[in-house]
């Protein structure tokens, strides 16, 4: 068949038979209009510019805190891995983009042949061979847009792991600043409750106290030193867990004391935490921004755009094949005749491929397809309303924590004049060791447990920025 039939037949067919083929994706999942919750809504749309928006260096204003995101997005090896895998869906690509042109090949060949008593005969040929397929049903285009879908889907996982290295670096951080407040406030206590067990010693004397206060006095002290030792330790390891994260030795971490540097809102700059963590001052946005910021979504976007490239892909090899092949090159050979010199020779073949039986594969490879758009379209859906559900549960967990910090607060305040009342009594023979002992520990409890509400705060802060879809410039 010559290949003007061939070209005419496949060009007669494409319009019978190929409409489609070349559409391009379209994003058309419907996806939940309440993303945030419905008690969220509010306050999403009255937010005039989304925290998400700021890059990490306005976000993270600590100085140490940067030098150390800066170490981890250089060093770490999780990122590397993801920058890896976009560099292999870039050469993915770029292979996809040359399959519209011609192979080449070169392929020399010699031949030495002798019948009975003739001379050996010498042959060869010098030819180059060209190979091209004809992308007339629209296969080599949509494997060129899916491996374009791949590409974009490592760069939005490169983004992700970017966003959760920023994130885990800087909760650590927090924890470490929230570590060295509590071993401070138990330094102190061990201090305070040092003198309490010297006190009731010198009591007990004086025959005014009891041994078994003596001791219970005692056993209180050594606990709060356990309880320091337990907090040298954690600091060690979560010091441990930052250098995995830059990718080097166990060293000692630099940091600033909790306070001198929070988080950043323009709004709520001032001398109270509280501020940090008040709902007033985190701006949401709408929940259409967080699609176009939270890099999962997108990527999950791109994953039904590679689904949907496949999917046509599948259903272009319903259709036949054309392929053209050609060579050029010197030959001594010229149909069973050797001469010499030799000369040039020049072929060139057009052929088309009609799949009619494959054995069910072309259907069940395209039935396949189908099935798996189907599944990520679903996946799609369920990963904005994931996004949101965390969305809700980062601005719930600082609503928890700004009514908690206003408890602890005064709560800290009440016992620590409970515990120096007491004492006083105490020390007036007007109280027992077991009142003193309530109130050193109800205070003890509650300085720590005021230092972690403020740690909560911070992550879940910064657990909304990532939500919202921020660290990822």
């Amino acid at each position: 068949m010559k290949i003007k039939n061939i070209i005419t037949l496949a060009a007669v067919s494409l319009m019978l038979t190929g409409c489609g083929i070349y559409n391009k994706y379209e994003q058309k999942t419907e996806t939940p209009a309440d993303a945030f919750g419905t008690d969220m809504n509010i306050k999403a749309a009255t937010g005039e510019t989304s925290i998400a928006q700021m890059s990490w260096r306005e976000f993270f204003t600590d100085p140490l805190l940067q030098q150390l995101i800066e170490q981890a997005l250089a060093n770490n090896t999780d990122l590397n891995t993801a920058r890896i895998a976009v560099e292999k869906s870039e050469a993915g690509l770029k292979a996809a983009r040359l399959a519209y042109l011609p192979s080449l090949y070169f392929s020399p060949q010699g031949t030495l042949a002798k019948f009975d008593n003739n001379p050996w005969s010498k042959t060869y040929n010098l030819p180059l061979q060209l190979s091209m397929d004809i992308d007339v049903f629209g296969s080599i285009t949509s494997k060129k847009r899916a491996a374009k879908a791949v590409l974009l889907q490592a760069q939005m996982q490169q983004e992700a792991v970017r966003a959760n290295l920023i994130s885990t670096t800087a909760q650590q951080y927090f924890l470490l600043q929230v570590l060295d407040r509590q071993l401070e406030i138990l330094t102190q206590t061990e201090s305070l409750w040092n003198e309490s067990l010297e006190t009731e010693k010198s009591l007990w004397e004086n025959g005014k106290a009891y041994s078994t206060a003596v001791n219970q006095m005692e056993a209180s002290y050594l606990n709060v030193k356990t309880q320091i030792a337990d907090t040298r330790r954690n600091i060690q390891s979560v010091e441990n867990a930052i250098c995995r994260l830059l990718a080097i030795s166990p060293q000692h971490i630099s940091r600033q004391k909790w306070g001198n540097s929070i988080l950043h809102h323009a709004e709520a700059q001032g001398d109270d935490d509280q501020k940090m963590f008040d709902t007033k001052y985190l701006h949401l946005g709408v929940p259409a921004m967080m699609l176009e910021n939270r890099p999962d979504i997108r990527m999950a976007n791109h994953a039904m755009e590679e689904a949907f490239y496949n999917t046509q892909a599948a259903r272009s090899a319903f259709f036949p094949g054309i392929t053209l092949t050609g060579s050029a090159g010197w030959t001594n050979s010229a149909g069973g005749v050797v001469i010499d010199p030799g000369k040039l020779l020049l072929t060139a073949i057009g052929s088309l491929t009609q799949p009619i039986f494959a054995r069910g594969k072309i259907v069940a490879n395209y039935k396949i397809s189908k099935l798996t758009e189907e599944d990520l379209q679903k996946k799609y859906v369920q990963t904005v309303i994931d996004a949101g559900n965390q969305v809700n549960e980062a601005m719930a967990d600082c609503q928890v924590a700004r009514e908690k910090h206003g408890y602890y607060h005064r709560q800290v305040e009440v016992l620590r004049e409970a515990y120096t009342g007491t004492h006083e009594l105490m020390d007036n023979g007007k109280a027992s060791y077991l009142e003193v002992l309530t109130a050193q520990e109800s205070l003890l409890n509650a300085q720590l447990g005021e230092a972690m509400n403020m740690y909560d705060a911070a992550e879940a802060v910064i657990a909304l920025y990532i939500a919202l879809g921020g660290g990822t410039k």
